[in-house]
């Protein structure tokens, strides 16, 4: 009789009916993306009929990556956890970033539950307490939220989307790199006129930082029946515009990212904390770190 080998047992075969595909992942939550699907280059998202996305819990891999630190950094990680989790979303790098903390909710709600705990210190007493928030809350504000993409400004309208998460990122890591720099004042050990000029220095690569990340928001602007689209022109407009429209497209970016902001837990003190000085209500920030959200 010939023995039986573990390492060539299957060999051969066809891998096509897996058995055990039964037992695979299935999804845990449905989640309608805040953008509705919009601002997504052709072919970077696939929305079923039903508007909304099946999100599968993490598997043991995608929890390691997670534990990346330079996969968290440059946003590598994100990417392809929401590839394993949401393979609806088949370029999450061009993912626009108004839909980014719904999707790492959804996420996290299919794999750990809809609770998250949340710590911190009672004002005016110090005492760390921990407080539980809904999850599910959150996720129904931040999909029904609208992103307006129109403005008018002296009878010109200015279209604009919101960055795509690739374009966050690297936004974000040159923002972290230049203010590592202004850390420099605090720093003795350097010489004044050269602390002086890498602060001038730092402080005019963030200002044209926001005039980019500005102009990339601003996809056409049309004045006089004439649509200006091409990215060099806004740009070139956005640099040589008068403060008060630049201000106004400023402003209305911001007013928009506000909209997807999470809201402060409000949490009551307890008779004991209000009885050594705590406020009978106060708020609890809350941030999504991929470090410890789903830790």
């Amino acid at each position: 009789m010939a023995e039986f080998n573990p390492l060539t047992a299957g060999a051969g075969k066809s891998q096509a009916g897996n058995p055990l595909q039964k037992f695979f992942r299935q999804p845990k939550v449905y989640v309608t993306l805040p953008s509705k699907g919009r601002y997504y280059p052709p072919g970077a998202v696939d929305i079923p009929e039903t508007g909304e996305l099946p999100v599968f819990a993490m598997t043991a891999k995608d929890e390691l990556v997670f534990k990346t630190p330079d996969a968290l950094l440059n946003g590598q990680a994100t990417v392809d956890v929401i590839k394993s989790c949401v393979p609806n979303i088949k370029d999450p790098w061009k993912m626009p970033s108004v839909d980014l903390d719904a999707i790492l909710i959804a996420i996290r709600i299919a794999t750990y539950g809809e609770s998250l705990e949340v710590t911190t210190k009672v004002p005016n007493v110090g005492d760390e307490r921990t407080y539980t928030l809904d999850l599910r809350n959150v996720l129904s504000k931040l999909v029904t939220v609208e992103y307006d993409s129109e403005l008018e400004i002296n009878n010109m309208l200015v279209k604009i989307r919101p960055l795509t998460y690739e374009e966050f990122t690297k936004s974000n890591l040159k923002t972290f790199e230049e203010q590592r720099v202004f850390s420099l004042v605090n720093d003795d050990t350097i010489p004044e006129e050269e602390k002086l000029a890498r602060f001038n220095d730092s402080f005019r690569k963030l200002t044209d930082l926001t005039i980019d990340t500005l102009g990339r928001s601003v996809y056409s602007i049309t004045v006089d029946e004439t649509e200006v689209t091409n990215p060099e022109h806004i740009q070139e407009f956005l640099q040589n515009s008068d403060k008060e429209v630049f201000n106004a497209v400023l402003e209305f970016l911001e007013e928009q990212k506000k909209k997807f902001e999470i809201e402060p837990l409000k949490v009551e003190s307890t008779d004991e904390d209000i009885e050594k000085g705590a406020p009978a209500t106060f708020e609890v920030p809350i941030t999504f770190d991929q470090s410890n959200f789903f830790a």
